[in-house]
C-alpha cells in the first residue's frame, strides 16, 4: 500500500477516536443532567426504589467507545502498513 493510502487511513482513524471521545463525554454530561434534575425534584420515589430505566446515555457511552475502538485499530492497521509497507 502507497504512503497516500497508509496516511489517508491515520488520519480517518485519527478522526474516530477524536468524534469517539467527544461523543463519550457529551455522554457523560448528558447523564450528569439528568440525575441532576431527577434528584432536584420533590418525588424521588421512582428513583430511590430503583434506577430508571433510560438507555440514551449508555448507549451514547457505548457508542463512543465503539468509535475509539474503531479508531484505533485504524491508526494500528495504518501504522503498521506505513511500517512495514
Amino acid at each position: 500500500m502507497p504512503y497516500p493510502d497508509s496516511f489517508i487511513l491515520m488520519v480517518m482513524g485519527a478522526a474516530f477516536v477524536g468524534v469517539g471521545i467527544a461523543v463519550f463525554f457529551w455522554g457523560r454530561r448528558q447523564e450528569k443532567s439528568y440525575y441532576n434534575a431527577l434528584s432536584s425534584r420533590t418525588d424521588l420515589r421512582e428513583f430511590l426504589q430503583r434506577s430508571p430505566e433510560h438507555p440514551q446515555h449508555s448507549s451514547v457511552k457505548i457508542g463512543g467507545w465503539i468509535s475509539i475502538i474503531v479508531g484505533l485499530v485504524m491508526l494500528s492497521i495504518g501504522g503498521g502498513l506505513r511500517l512495514w509497507g
